[in-house]
C-alpha cells in the first residue's frame, strides 16, 4: 500500500523559514519523480516543484523558485521543501505526490498523494 505522509506545517511570520517532509511507503522510486502541490481557499491546486530519483533533476514554479528548495533522501524515502523567505501569500494547504512523469501545469496524472500539511504566513 502506497503511502506518503507529510510533515512540518506550521505558522511563521512572513521571511521565515521551513521545511516540509514526505515521507513515502510503498512506492518504487525508480524512474518515477515526486512533486510538491499548495492549494489555497478558493484557489486551484499549484505545482510548485519536482524531483526525479536522484535529485538529478529538478524544476520549480516560477512563484517559488529562488525561494524554495526540493530535495531527496532515498535512504529515508523522504523528499523535502525548504522554504525560505516566505510570503503571506505562500498561506495553503501542501502536498506530496508521485507519478511517473512529472510536470507543474497540472495534477491530473499524479497516481498518489498525501494528505496535507497547513502553511501559515501572516505579515
Amino acid at each position: 500500500q502506497v503511502q506518503l505522509v507529510e510533515s512540518g506545517g506550521g505558522s511563521v511570520q512572513a521571511g521565515g523559514s521551513l521545511r516540509l517532509s514526505c515521507l513515502v511507503s510503498g512506492y518504487t522510486w525508480n524512474g518515477n519523480c515526486m512533486a510538491w502541490f499548495r492549494q489555497a481557499p478558493g484557489k486551484e491546486r499549484e505545482g510548485l516543484a519536482y524531483i526525479y530519483p536522484g535529485g538529478d533533476y529538478t524544476a520549480y514554479a516560477d512563484s517559488v523558485k529562488g525561494r524554495f528548495t526540493i530535495s531527496q533522501d532515498s535512504a529515508k524515502n523522504t523528499v523535502y521543501l525548504q522554504m525560505d523567505s516566505l510570503k503571506p501569500e505562500d498561506t495553503a494547504m501542501y502536498s506530496c505526490a508521485a507519478a511517473q512523469f512529472c510536470t507543474l501545469q497540472t495534477d491530473q496524472h499524479y497516481e498518489y498523494w498525501g494528505q496535507g500539511t497547513q502553511v501559515t504566513v501572516s505579515s
